[in-house]
């Protein structure tokens, strides 16, 4: 699946949820910079002092909760990770997907060119809110707009939204896995 708008990192506007706060306090901010893969655990509001590494995601990855449903998600946070999406897989087993970051809330609009699965792409506001669900056909180049803006976009295997139960108005935690790379 690949995002098809062009991306907007030159704001420093005040953030709405501690994720964008925490992209901004990294350094995020500059036109043409891209977000942060992921924060690392001592940056994580809900995170004691007690909390290590082993106890959040790996580096690049998030766990997105909806109650009892978790999905292991790629995060997608640069430029180059959101135009590639989940392109050229030929499966996107159950509990897996892919995390859209992006620094500010807008109507979002995917396209699935060169993508070989059906997709379902949950569109989220600031505070993890589900705004939108989206059934994605393979290789459509149609556009997938949201219906509201959203700043996260979670893609998964097509129907596991309907099966779990998750709809619209549906509120995730996410946590965000250890950073592992250079923020410069």
């Amino acid at each position: 699946m690949q995002w098809n708008q062009q991306p907007c990192w030159g704001s420093r506007r005040a953030a709405p949820t501690t994720a964008l706060a925490l992209l901004i306090a990294l350094g995020c901010g500059a036109a043409g910079e891209e977000a942060p893969r992921a924060r690392s655990g001592a940056d994580t509001p809900s995170a004691s002092p007690s909390t290590r590494s082993s106890d959040l995601p790996p580096a690049g990855h998030a766990w997105v909760i909806f109650g009892a449903d978790t999905i292991v998600a790629e995060v997608a946070a640069t430029a180059d990770e959101r135009a590639e999406g989940l392109m050229y897989r030929d499966e996107v087993p159950d509990g897996t997907g892919m995390l859209f970051v992006f620094q500010n809330s807008q109507v979002r609009s995917f396209w699935m060119a060169n993508t070989y699965v059906a997709l379902d792409i949950a569109y989220l506001d600031p505070n993890y809110t589900i705004v939108d669900i989206i059934a994605m056909e393979p290789l459509v180049t149609d556009s997938y707009p949201s219906r509201a803006p959203a700043m996260f976009a979670l893609e998964v295997r097509q129907g596991w939204f309907e099966e779990q139960g998750i709809a619209i108005g549906a509120h995730a935690t996410i946590e965000f896995g250890v950073q592992s790379r250079g923020l410069n």
